[in-house]
């Protein structure tokens, strides 16, 4: 049994309200994976917890999310350390792991730089950045959601000379993931197309807007933000009525701009069997089989060519392929090796050959 520090997010609680927030998702799902191998999880936290945890540690209450939040909307909430709520709520969890922790104990991190304090307070923990989709990450040792990512990171973090990137033995590539419980198969489709997710120019509802106002088809748009002027626009929606949504839909659109480090509903909405429509870069490349579980594009007409052949791909082959690549026990067991792996960093490290001799032993980390 390995034992875990896992930190949740001030602008948060770790209810299934909040899993629309990429983050918090993966601190719900990660804690129930790791729970179902039989490790212990401790979650230093707002005061909400609906999740698998061996304890749940408040470190932060309601009132202080929302003051956090200053009336915006959680998604939109400052990720910045010199915030006086990350200040808080980093302060809070040293305290509560400090009372906790004992020798080859991991912290878990998924708020990047912004939780570095914590790191840097407990320096004789392995802190773990163990879901990195975002740029801001410091730990010796990360798990990147893509090797898009990954090697977009390792590219950025050479200051322009991404010839000169090597690549880092312990850091790992573990998909996203989803309950498929959340995502029902349902090979019927009513008679329209969906963009769920932030409402920002660079996640590309406008691309949706545009193609399906130019072949006259019906489009439903959910999510936080300003919606374009085309489109039926439903607001923010719960996991419930999301999965819903990407079930009987077409198609779902998913045509980020940016270099997509995973992009959690191209996903999802194949665990419904519902083919994505999405651009031809980043995590696309790994997620999406091009004429297969849905389309990867580079112009207008090939987002529209995919819009109207979108139906003709296999509803249970698309969810299929996605709950053996992306469901939890699969992905529980990629994190159980990867853990393991790092355990041998208190052993002989990169030479360990007694995988089972090492975890046992108590001297210094190698990193």
């Amino acid at each position: 049994m390995l034992r875990f520090h896992l930190l949740g997010l001030p602008h948060t609680q770790v209810t299934r309200s909040f899993t629309s927030c990429a983050f918090t998702n993966k601190i719900f799902y990660f804690a129930k994976m790791l729970r179902s191998l039989g490790h212990e999880v401790f979650l230093y936290a707002g005061d909400q917890c609906e999740t698998d945890v061996s304890e749940h540690i408040v470190c932060f209450s309601e009132a202080d999310r929302l003051a956090h939040c200053n009336g915006t909307h959680y998604t939109a909430a400052s990720w910045d350390t010199n915030d006086p709520g990350w200040k808080t709520f980093n302060t809070r969890c040293i305290t509560e792991i400090t009372k906790r922790a004992k020798p080859q104990d991991f912290i878990c991190i998924m708020g990047g730089t912004a939780q570095k304090p914590v790191a840097d307070a407990l320096p004789a923990f392995m802190a773990v950045e163990y879901g990195i989709g975002h740029p801001g990450s410091f730990s010796s040792y990360r798990v990147f959601e893509s090797y898009a990512w990954m090697h977009t990171t390792y590219g950025a973090e050479t200051y322009g000379h991404p010839g000169s990137a090597d690549g880092r033995w312990f850091d790992a590539v573990i998909p996203g993931y989803f309950d498929t419980a959340d995502f029902p198969l349902s090979s019927e489709k009513d008679d329209y197309f969906l963009f769920i997710g932030r409402l920002t120019a660079r996640k590309g509802p406008h691309i949706a807007a545009e193609v399906c106002q130019h072949l006259g088809k019906r489009l439903l748009i959910a999510g936080q933000g300003k919606p374009p002027s085309y489109g039926e626009y439903i607001g923010v929606v719960g996991h419930e009525e999301r999965g819903r949504l990407m079930a009987r839909a077409k198609a779902v659109f998913v045509p980020t701009v940016y270099i997509e480090p995973f992009g959690n509903v191209a996903v999802e909405a194949q665990a419904c069997g519902t083919p994505v429509i999405t651009t031809d870069w980043g995590a696309f490349t790994e997620t999406v089989e091009h004429g297969l579980t849905g389309f990867r594009c580079r112009t207008f007409q090939e987002f529209c060519d995919a819009t109207e052949a979108c139906e003709s791909l296999d509803a249970s082959y698309i969810r299929n392929r996605a709950s053996a690549t992306y469901s939890l026990p699969v992905i529980a067991q990629q994190y159980d090796v990867y853990f393991k792996r790092l355990l041998t960093l208190w052993g002989k490290g990169w030479y360990e050959t007694d995988l089972e001799g090492c975890y046992a032993g108590a001297g210094q980390c190698r990193v």
